[in-house]
């Protein structure tokens, strides 16, 4: 499109949604980004002329608002069942969300969408990769003419909350590296969010599944 995307990130606080941002505001193919958050965006993304940071419950998705109207999303949202407390809560937050996220956007005319997904993930894996097969599940069910889902491996990654399992897996991740097989090495978030990016800024038609070792 010759003026530019219109891209609707959500998770735009997380690692790997910091970093699509970053990416995004830097990319000319991209017009305008809209990041809703639960409290306003500082720091450097204070300001950006292309930025649009509408402060929301996303307990209560603002289903009228204009700035559904986009052409792509991007899903970086996600928690651990630690962090959210309990299964219900984890896959309210991985899975339910989401799929309402995108289902409006899609409604609203988007057709391209790019989710952060998990290595591994399964109908038939645990139950974290169960709702993670789910969440992708229900983006391709929504049929975006274009829909990249990524599944990394752990990210490395400093995290605003204390996620003590993942950073022993990162210790061990750093010293063993050349022994691990790259499929499942830590993988940047850097690295992920240009492989969401790519996803919908090429919008090559049908599911395009990127894994870990790809990225």
């Amino acid at each position: 499109m010759s003026r530019g995307l219109g891209l609707l990130l959500v998770g735009a606080t997380g690692a790997v949604g910091q970093a699509v941002l970053r990416q995004a505001l830097g990319e000319k193919r991209i017009a305008q980004i809209v990041a809703p958050t639960r409290r306003p965006l500082g720091g450097e993304f204070a300001g950006q002329a292309k930025l649009l940071n509408p402060v929301i419950d996303f307990a209560r998705l603002p289903e009228e608002s204009a700035w559904w109207k986009v052409d792509a999303l991007v899903c970086t949202l996600g928690t651990t069942i630690k962090v959210a407390g309990s299964q219900a809560a984890f896959a309210a937050i991985d899975r339910d969300l989401p799929i309402a996220v995108a289902r409006l956007a899609r409604e609203a005319g988007a057709t391209r969408s790019a989710l952060n997904s998990s290595l591994g993930a399964s109908a038939h894996g645990s139950f974290y990769l169960r709702t993670k097969a789910e969440v992708e599940r229900g983006f391709i069910d929504l049929e975006f003419v274009s829909t990249t889902i990524v599944r990394p491996s752990l990210i490395d990654a400093e995290r605003g909350e204390a996620r003590p399992g993942e950073q022993i897996g990162l210790l061990f991740a750093h010293v063993l590296r050349p022994l691990i097989p790259r499929r499942y090495r830590a993988v940047s978030p850097q690295a992920i969010a240009a492989a969401l990016l790519r996803g919908v800024v090429e919008g090559q038609p049908g599911v395009k599944i990127v894994e870990s070792d790809a990225l």
